[in-house]
């Protein structure tokens, strides 16, 4: 149903509280998500974003609630990821003589996902569309997350829309910031940006600098995906400042994966280490645990230790895809370590530290190898390992 932001602004997006996975099977959403779509009614009727393509018939119910969709005159399309744009198509069909409007680098990628002669307008930064009693104001925003990215903002109502920006999954009863769980809201608005917009960071920086430089009053910000920011807007903004500045928490992550439980033993240890340095840590057995959960927890800490067995002449696979999420996502001010058993030939531990390395990630310490099952000495030197990475945390 179409919910009332402000007088004659409309979400008419929808709520999937089944999502699980997302980007194709690469995100965890263990709390659904929303593909949020905006109508604003004036002289000019537009629509800021659609939604998912299975959801478009209820966009399009959501859309009747208030107008006929024959009537929108402006669909704004900020980004041309399916989830936002996957019911552009079902929209124009009704809106036959509606302008799209998108950033340069957007009137390529919306013709390329849905190869249609509609009427495209593309504007740049500072650009604004009269709509009668208020403009529409755009921004670029390249690499957040996509180059065709884009925030639109609306004068009298300050409504920025940002797109991706701001965003989490998080499926809700109702769609306002605080009217929800805080402590939830912020555990998937951090989850949100570890895994999507952590390699971004600098543009963040930069791009949130250049939006307040325009002194636009900001009085609602309504995201693409989860609840919409009307209680103290600029909370999040602050927040992702910090999250991009990526100074860490005191705290370490450890994470190893097994075959006959010896590394796990050896996690254990430095653990225990660690903690009698009083320093906090968390330790994920990768095969069972949510990796995009884990890289939340990554992105939070100052060090992450990393343990396999010696296979192949290799490390377990289970380990493979979350290393090459930290190299992919450009984390910065970690440190690390490394830790393995091994029956043979022993690689482990120096391929996840040459791995470390290729990720920026300084060995603070030097990797604990176990022949065979861990012996009490092996134990002893997890535990000085713990230790040593716990005591340049603190430094």
């Amino acid at each position: 149903m179409a919910v009332e932001l402000a007088k004659n602004v409309y979400g008419v997006g929808v709520v999937d509280w089944a999502l699980r996975r997302f980007h194709g099977h690469e995100l965890s959403t263990h709390r659904g998500s929303t593909y949020n779509s905006y109508l604003i009614v004036d002289e000019k009727t537009t629509l800021v974003d659609t939604v998912w393509g299975p959801f478009q018939e209820q966009l399009l119910r959501n859309i009747r609630e208030i107008v006929d969709p024959a009537k929108i005159d402006i669909v704004v399309a900020n980004h041309a990821e399916t989830d936002h744009s996957g019911g552009l198509p079902a929209v124009m069909r009704q809106a036959k003589n509606a302008t799209v409007v998108v950033s340069p680098r957007g009137k390529e990628s919306i013709p390329g996902h849905y190869h249609q002669a509609w009427n495209f307008r593309a504007v740049k930064t500072g650009e604004k569309i009269n709509i009668g009693a208020h403009d529409l104001v755009f921004v670029e925003a390249p690499m957040l997350h996509w180059p065709d990215s884009m925030f639109t903002y609306l004068t009298g109502k300050n409504i920025l829309m940002p797109n991706d920006a701001f965003g989490q999954h998080y499926a809700t009863a109702f769609p306002f910031n605080d009217q929800v769980d805080q402590e939830e809201l912020y555990e998937e608005a951090l989850k949100y940006y570890a895994n999507i917009l952590a390699p971004f960071s600098p543009l963040v920086l930069k791009k949130i600098e250049e939006v307040l430089a325009l002194n636009l009053k900001v009085d609602m910000i309504a995201p693409s995906h989860g609840v919409i920011w009307r209680k103290d807007p600029l909370q999040i903004v602050k927040k992702y400042q910090q999250w991009a500045s990526q100074e860490p928490e005191k705290t370490a992550v450890i994470l190893f994966d097994t075959m006959w439980e010896g590394t796990r033993q050896m996690a254990d240890a430095i653990g225990l280490g660690l903690a009698s340095e009083n320093v906090p840590y968390r330790i994920f057995h990768m095969a069972v645990s949510d990796r995009n959960d884990v890289i939340a927890e990554i992105f939070r800490a100052r060090a992450v230790v990393i343990g396999s067995p010696t296979f192949n002449q290799g490390i377990l696979p289970g380990l493979s895809p979350v290393l090459e999420e930290i190299r992919g996502l450009k984390m910065k001010n970690k440190i690390g370590a490394a830790f393995g058993s091994y029956g043979w030939s022993g690689e482990a531990v120096k391929i996840i530290e040459e791995h470390l390395q290729r990720c920026n990630i300084p060995v603070v310490a030097e990797g604990v190898r176990a022949k065979w099952q861990p012996a009490v000495e092996d134990l002893d030197r997890c535990r000085e390992l713990g230790r040593s990475v716990a005591r340049a945390v603190k430094a």
